[in-house]
């Protein structure tokens, strides 16, 4: 498994989730843990996710996702799970 942790952060808008849920599909990433919470008008989403059987290169995944989250005004940042769970350790 190839798990990755995918943040979303920026002002709400509509379509927010399904335009980050529809490029993971295309991609072939499946969803193996999600939670969004919106506080005073700001979206906050949190994924764990398998690229296992994604065909892209990691980096250009990254790239990708960078880009839908400019197009909609959000930040989407990208960490395979092990670099998370090294940069979040007490």
């Amino acid at each position: 498994m190839d798990r990755t942790i995918i943040t979303v952060v920026g002002k709400d808008t509509v379509g927010i989730i399904a335009k980050v849920c529809t490029w993971l599909a295309d991609n072939n990433v499946n969803i193996l843990d999600i939670t969004q919470t919106i506080v005073q008008g700001y979206f906050n989403m949190m994924m764990i996710v398998d690229m296992e059987k994604m065909e892209k290169p990691f980096e250009q995944a990254v790239n990708e996702l960078d880009e839908v989250g400019r197009q909609m005004g959000v930040q989407i940042k990208c960490q395979r799970e092990e670099i998370f769970d090294k940069m979040h350790r007490i």
